[in-house]
Formats: structure tokens, sequence, C-alpha cells
């Protein structure tokens, strides 16, 4: 059921939303002090290619540091990002096939507005790998 709901989303929105994360990775590795934004856009562009059995949860080694980069990353690229996940899950909403997909869309919303400090996971790993 994982991989049939990955291409589907692939097709619909999945690859779309993957080229705005990696249009903001490149954009972001073009200075070099905002290379750790890049390095966390094409990690979630990643994730975003094939969300279904996956997911992302917070590293818990991550600090201060984090929390200042995600405050500029909102601003920078999270809010439009999270834009893109929020029309994306609602045109996915309007038919009943594609309600699981709107709500993956929904879900991906924190993430793309605070990537860094998450690890992406198996969702079937064991505990202590998370």
């Amino acid at each position: 059921m994982r991989t049939l709901l990955n291409l589907i989303w692939l097709v619909l929105s999945g690859f779309w939303m993957a080229v705005g994360y990696a249009l903001a990775g490149v954009i972001c590795c073009l200075l070099i002090v905002t290379i750790p934004f890049g390095i966390a856009s094409f990690r979630i562009a990643n994730y975003v290619l094939w969300p279904f059995g996956r997911t992302i949860v917070d590293r818990p080694t991550a600090g201060i540091g984090s929390a200042i980069g995600n405050v500029l990353w909102i601003v920078v690229a999270g809010i439009w990002l999270a834009i893109g996940h929020l029309t994306t899950g609602i045109a996915m909403c309007l038919t009943i096939i594609g309600i699981p997909l709107g709500i993956a869309s929904f879900k991906l919303i924190p993430v793309s507005l605070t990537p860094l400090g998450k690890v992406i996971v198996p969702t079937d790993a064991p505990f202590g790998v998370r």
C-alpha cells in the first residue's frame, strides 16, 4: 500500500514539491553561510519525493543554533514551501482518493517551516534508532 501511495504522491505533488525544495537548496548553497540550510533542504526534498514509510523526528542533540537557523529559514524559504504544501493539500483533499495524500501534505508543513534539527527515519525502525 505504501508503494502505491508513494507512486500516486510522486505524480501528483511529490515531484513538484521536491523541485521547490531543491531550488531552495541551490539558492541557499550559493552563499557559504547558508549551506546548512541548503543541505537540510536537499534532505527534505528526498523525503518529499517518497514520504510514505518514513517519518521525521526531532534530533535530541539539536541546539540553539538549529532554533535560530529555523527562524531564519522561515523568513527566507519556509513560508513559501509551507504555502505550497497547504495549496497542494487542499487540492488533493477535493477528491476522496486524494484525502490521504492531502493529509500527508498537511503533515509536511511543520518540517517545511523548521527543517533544522530533524532526522528522517523509517516508520518501522526500532524505538532506540529514532
